[in-house]
């Protein structure tokens, strides 16, 4: 989508206005996913396509997400847009551990091996809180999203908002954090099936929607891969532990 606008996508959004070669990083960010998204498909190409994802979100994440905790408001919103790009980071870091060579081991020390994997899981835990405080403070948005066939829309919305919460904070202090990581795992990819595919099939969807679509498939994903590092760990285990 990226390539093909010449604009950025919202797992991009949103870009301060101070950032200068607008079109041209567009055009950048929609490469990187391109080439990294195919790259991760081949043995010998994923090693290099989860370095250059981890590198290029996580610059993302300090230089244009983490400055607007000091400049932009509402403070929700904001830490909404960095949970999102956070859960991405998180994602490609999990899978850069599982790529890395004894040179990044090397490089980085701890931060490519299990400290690192533990603090992407902190770092996902983390995103998760936002994501259902925003159900709390944006519930109209919400509720409009729910389709017309399940009932009580609010109380979906809220329910819905307290389970991120409380599994984020799971994950975060890593009590029953494997349960907590693949349930909510499980929640966005009911999401994804139960508000987007019903729409995506009838068709009209704007370049937002799409965008908002293609985005919340690849949240699931992340979540997925964050998830699958638990594996090895007790389902109610009450402490972290990392199987490479």
């Amino acid at each position: 989508m990226g390539l093909s606008k010449g604009t950025f996508v919202p797992v991009w959004q949103p870009v301060p206005t101070w950032v200068l070669a607008r079109e041209p990083l567009a055009y950048l960010c929609a490469f990187i996913s391109l080439a990294c998204g195919i790259g991760l498909l081949w043995q010998r190409t994923a090693a290099v396509a989860a370095r250059v994802l981890f590198v290029s979100l996580m610059v993302w994440l300090l230089v244009l997400r983490l400055p607007n905790f000091f400049f932009e408001t509402p403070l929700v919103l904001v830490a909404w847009t960095f949970g999102s790009t956070a859960v991405m980071v998180a994602a490609a870091w999990v899978l850069y551990v599982s790529f890395a060579t004894d040179r990044d081991r090397q490089r980085l020390g701890r931060f490519a091996g299990e400290t690192g994997v533990r603090i992407a899981r902190v770092l996902y835990g983390l995103s998760l809180v936002p994501f259902g405080l925003a159900h709390f403070m944006y519930l109209d948005a919400t509720t409009v999203l729910i389709p017309g066939w399940l009932p009580w829309h609010a109380a979906w919305a809220y329910f819905t908002g307290a389970t991120f919460i409380a599994a984020g904070l799971a994950v975060t202090v890593g009590v029953f954090a494997r349960s907590a990581a693949a349930l909510s795992t499980l929640q966005m990819g009911l999401f994804s099936l139960i508000v987007w595919v019903p729409r995506v099939l009838a068709g009209g969807l704007n370049d937002f929607q799409w965008g908002e679509f293609v985005v919340t498939w690849a949240l699931t994903a992340g979540a997925w891969v964050v998830a699958d590092s638990y594996r090895g760990t007790p389902w109610l285990a009450a402490g972290r532990r990392f199987t490479p």
